[in-house]
């Protein structure tokens, strides 16, 4: 009987020692993920946290905008700036292009 209940216990001794690793393991990611979380959400708040630039302005019926809207490439966004340079500065770009303006013939784009 003693032989018979020794053997089972080895018996399961590895299947335990895996079950063991297993969820040690499991914890472990589990808690690296819950890290690398709270790592991207405080990265976040800091990027949002960041002084109102010079180059924020406010356009009626559009909202607030950055960076310089005369460039072809601007996002016309109040986060991005364009699609080459997005956190900028505008001034003194080299990938500036002005935007070019639509032909009168079209009746838009002249304001008038």
């Amino acid at each position: 009987m003693l032989r018979t209940l020794l053997l089972i216990v080895i018996g399961l001794l590895p299947s335990m020692f895996s079950l063991w690793v297993m969820r040690k393991a499991q914890s472990r990611t589990s808690s690296r993920l819950r890290q690398a979380a709270i790592n991207v959400s405080r990265a976040r708040l800091q990027q949002n946290l960041r002084p109102l630039e010079s180059d924020r302005y406010y356009l009626e019926g559009v909202g607030y905008l950055i960076g310089d809207i005369s460039c072809q490439y601007n996002a016309r966004s109040g986060y991005l700036r364009c699609a080459v340079n997005p956190s900028g500065p505008c001034q003194g770009c080299r990938y500036y292009e002005p935007k070019e303006l639509v032909s009168r013939e079209w009746g838009i784009g002249s304001g008038e």
